[in-house]
């Protein structure tokens, strides 16, 4: 089944008693991703990595690596000749000149390389990473980051879960945010934003006019006054933006200022994971607040 996506989740939950830790994810990555897996502390990004790797058996739905139950032996997925790659895979990660050393003198950001080493070695097309950056200086997160780069660029296929959510932008092309247990997002960052609307910021000769004819407008959403940013708002359509424009100058609140503000992931996970919506969704009076926040 070598057309089969490296991994395909569907309706993948796990339950310890009463405690749901993974409610029904659905989830694709597809070959030559850099996916970031992302999440807030207990979303059960860890217990579903686990059940992606066949070390917990899932309480309902299927996990397929390259179309196989990881079940049923991983290691049917990996290259042979193990032995023979040693030194090249210490090249891969850069500790080829520490190959004779003690690892008791490794510094936490090396042995972090040589974990990802000892995966490497028989030639898997697949790389599951779950925070690898932990406890890493700048100088290891910068190593680790060029690491991940490289084996990518390679034509390997990797899942990262990380915290570093810049990390995450800079590294991958597709993301999936799981809250609660179960998926709020899966797609490319793009597309997220898209979906989210930009950020704009504001000022007019009469700000008071505009705001009252920001909330009059379809298509302005999430209209908010911010101390520094004058007045801002969310808009998924650019003209909805220019017919807001030309509404302001109908009022006599001409336009001073009108910039759009790149939202980034950190702020695109925090509104799908924070506030008392359904699946975590921030309600409307804390996404004005954020909006606010965001261009100010």
């Amino acid at each position: 089944m070598t057309d089969a996506p490296p991994i395909e989740i569907r309706g993948l939950v796990k339950h310890y008693g009463d405690l749901v830790a993974v409610g029904g994810v659905d989830l694709t990555v597809l070959a030559g991703d850099v996916f970031g897996y992302l999440g807030p502390n207990g979303a059960g990004k860890t217990t579903a990595l686990r059940m992606m790797l066949g070390l917990i058996r899932p309480t309902a739905g299927s996990v397929r690596l390259f179309g196989r139950d990881p079940q049923a032996g991983i290691a049917a997925l990996d290259g042979d000749g193990a032995a023979g790659r040693i030194d090249e895979v210490l090249d891969i990660v850069e500790l080829r000149d520490r190959a004779k050393d003690r690892i008791g003198g490794y510094s936490h950001g090396m042995r972090q390389r040589l974990g990802i080493a000892a995966a490497l070695l028989r030639r898997p097309r697949l790389l599951l990473l779950d925070e690898p950056a932990t406890g890493l200086d700048p100088a290891g997160m910068r190593d680790m980051r060029l690491l991940i780069r490289r084996l990518a660029d390679g034509g390997m296929t990797v899942l990262l879960s990380s915290h570093l959510l810049a990390e995450v932008e800079e590294l991958c092309n597709r993301v999936g945010i799981v809250d609660h247990g179960t998926m709020a997002y899966e797609g490319t960052l793009e597309e997220l934003r898209r979906t989210a609307g930009t950020v704009y910021r504001l000022r007019t000769t009469d700000d008071d006019r505009a705001v009252a004819v920001c909330r009059d407008r379809s298509g302005i959403e999430d209209v908010a006054v911010s101390a520094t940013a004058g007045v801002v708002f969310r808009a998924t359509d650019e003209a909805a933006v220019g017919e807001l424009s030309r509404a302001l100058t109908d009022v006599d609140a001409l336009v001073l200022e009108l910039s759009p503000s790149r939202a980034t992931l950190e702020d695109l996970f925090f509104s799908l994971t924070e506030g008392d919506g359904a699946n975590g969704a921030a309600p409307r009076a804390d996404r004005q607040d954020a909006v606010a926040e965001h261009a100010a």
